[in-house]
């Protein structure tokens, strides 16, 4: 009885333990290894990823570094972020910045508030270091992404609202792209996108992502990325969040809600409609260039995409040398129907179900998601 009794007050004390780093250091987790490092992290009640923050973003916050005109581009995960990101450069630029003088890495001449680059940092920390952290080329970090040339600056976000406070009332007039695609494609670009992470960025967030090929299949039939997709699991919010949160808002003045496969299949008439929501006119000569300079095989050849974290502060990370990718991973071929060449028809049908749940309720939505194509009627 006595044992009983001590093995029940060692199993209380450690939980007691662990709740307390989960509320004051959780980032002590992150030196564990993967995946108790997640276990802990996801136990002790944080969201996944975990070196994401919605701080920046709160009704509060965000009219202290934002101001009138700013674009969030706040596509999904794996639905042409750095796509738009680097579109809406070519726009803001009308395709003349010819050698990326002003976009030496997309993090840097776009910056990312979600993210946090340090372990055990946060965005309060972080902040002021967006303007006063000097880059390679002796630049201040604000000196490229708040050029005095810009008619607008342009932040990435993977959020949605309400995290995202679209419709708040008063403060600044603030722009937001969103941009669904094609759940299937999604996780095909899912089971890429775990090992296309560096090690060193793995190293600082517990192992995760974990290194996992593209072609390991569980017994299901799952990649481990397109099963912590599927509802219930600790990235659902990552997809099917996403795609509710922003369905309410696509006729908003100040949104812009694109599907991939529609800018895909027409490029040009897709940087004509965003050109137009962020008041930029572009003549005939300047729309072809920046179509151009948009196109896959275009941003390959300008390789800009490895995401440094210039305002990482932790000791195992060179801030010169280490980025979040692999180079050459973050601009792939994206072709539109991936997704259903890549998994067997089981998993299909299983993710096909999973779509039923999460975005059934609303029959026109679950059609737009999976297809693209013009919204439904505005109901009067």
């Amino acid at each position: 009885m006595a044992t009983i009794k001590k093995i029940g007050s060692a199993v209380v004390g450690i939980a007691m333990l662990i709740g307390a780093v989960g509320k004051f250091v959780p980032h002590w987790f992150m030196t564990m290894p993967f995946p108790l490092s997640i276990i802990l992290w996801i136990s002790t009640g944080h969201g996944m990823p975990p070196y994401f923050s919605t701080d920046a973003w709160k009704e509060d916050e965000i009219d202290t570094w934002t101001r009138d005109g700013d674009l969030v581009v706040a596509t999904g995960a794996k639905s042409g972020t750095t796509f738009m990101l680097y579109c809406t450069h070519q726009i803001r630029t009308k395709g003349k910045d010819t050698d990326d003088e002003l976009f030496p890495d997309v993090s840097i001449a776009t910056p990312w508030p979600d993210l946090i680059q340090s372990r055990g940092g946060s965005w309060a920390e972080q902040k002021e270091r967006y303007n006063t952290t000097i880059i390679p080329d002796g630049r201040t970090m604000k000196e490229v992404w708040d050029h005095p040339s810009y008619p607008f600056r342009i932040f990435k976000s993977h959020f949605g609202p309400p995290e995202l406070p679209v419709r708040k009332k008063g403060g600044k007039n603030i722009k937001y792209m969103a941009m669904v695609r094609n759940g299937l494609d999604v996780a095909a670009s899912m089971t890429d996108f775990y090992s296309a992470h560096t090690d060193e960025f793995r190293h600082l967030w517990g192992g995760f992502p974990p290194d996992v090929p593209p072609d390991v299949r569980d017994a299901d039939g799952f990649h481990p990325a397109m099963k912590d997709m599927l509802p219930g699991n600790p990235l659902e919010g990552i997809y099917w969040g996403y795609v509710n949160s922003w369905w309410p808002y696509r006729n908003d003045p100040n949104v812009i809600l694109l599907h991939y496969s529609d800018v895909r299949k027409d490029l040009k008439g897709s940087v004509a409609k965003i050109a137009k929501f962020l008041d930029v006119k572009l003549s005939s000569s300047e729309l072809n260039t920046v179509v151009n300079r948009c196109s896959m095989e275009h941003m390959k050849k300008a390789n800009k995409f490895h995401y440094y974290m210039p305002l990482n502060t932790d000791s195992t990370w060179n801030n010169n040398e280490h980025f979040i990718v692999k180079s050459g991973k973050m601009v792939n071929k994206g072709h539109v129907g991936k997704g259903k060449d890549k998994f067997s028809p089981e998993v299909v049908a299983k993710f096909r179900e999973a779509e039923e749940k999460m975005l059934g309720h609303d029959p026109a939505l679950l059609k737009w998601a999976r297809e693209g194509g013009g919204f439904p009627p505005v109901e009067s």
